[in-house]
């Protein structure tokens, strides 16, 4: 696609998404009204008939994240939240929605590229390859070489990149970015990555020593908190664990 396509593909989403609010404030229907957020969401016309992208069988207990691939937060978590979605596939169900950032140049391009992915039956494919490559193309020009590249990772990971290319730009597409935006945006996230458990915020907690703290804690040692999210041991023992105990998994 060329940088004017991207522009106008752009613009798309955000009337979209724009005109969903503003139906809102007028009290009539908008994208995300009368959805329960905290539910996996089945293909519709308002998604593009592009269904929530989940990784997992668990029935009991789902983990939503609201990122945005060009996000250095979001690639910093990738690897953690692959680790243990891998380890509880049996009892956890990961839903990755789009959360896009204002001025991340490229966070359009590869989450439409990702969805393009995706009706290949090769999202979650194209989701780590993105955040695995995340440095080598965040500040690439709109354009395309952006889109070459982009194409280049679907060949890579077994997709068509021709297929891909020739989408990116539908009303599809367009609708589902939208979409999980209004999502977003009815959940109150203002920043990525947002993750949720069973609806409970739980991208905001911090630890430290093993436990749950508040935000700028620190130890004797003058180690300070962290992100829950930042350690695959944290978040498995203070956020799983507890979360599969109460849903009796």
């Amino acid at each position: 696609m060329t940088a004017k396509g991207w522009i106008i593909f752009g613009i798309i989403i955000a009337l979209a998404v724009g005109g969903a609010v503003y139906v809102s404030r007028q009290g009539q229907v908008s994208l995300a009204a009368n959805i329960n957020i905290n539910a996996i969401q089945p293909a519709t016309a308002a998604s593009g008939n592009i269904a929530d992208h989940t990784f997992g069988t668990g029935k009991k207990v789902t983990l939503i994240e609201y990122g945005d691939y060009q996000c250095p937060g979001c690639d910093a978590a990738a690897p953690v939240l692959e680790q243990l979605v891998a380890k509880y596939q049996n009892k956890l169900t990961f839903v990755f929605r789009n959360k896009l950032i204002p001025g991340h140049q490229n966070s359009l391009a590869a989450a439409s590229f990702a969805e393009a992915a995706g009706l290949q039956g090769k999202y979650w494919q194209m989701h780590d390859k993105l955040y695995a490559t995340q440095t080598s193309w965040e500040s690439l020009p709109a354009g395309n070489q952006r889109t070459n590249y982009f194409a280049n990772l679907i060949k890579e990971i077994g997709g068509d990149p021709n297929k891909a290319k020739a989408v990116i730009e539908s009303s599809a597409i367009a609708k589902k970015i939208a979409f999980d935006d209004a999502l977003a945006n009815k959940q109150g996230v203002t920043g990525t990555p947002s993750l949720y458990l069973n609806g409970k915020d739980v991208g905001s907690l911090y630890a430290l020593d093993g436990k749950l703290v508040p935000a700028g804690t620190t130890d004797s040692a003058g180690n300070q908190a962290q992100l829950v999210w930042s350690s695959a041991a944290d978040f498995d023992k203070l956020v799983l664990q507890p979360a599969f105990k109460a849903a009796g998994v």
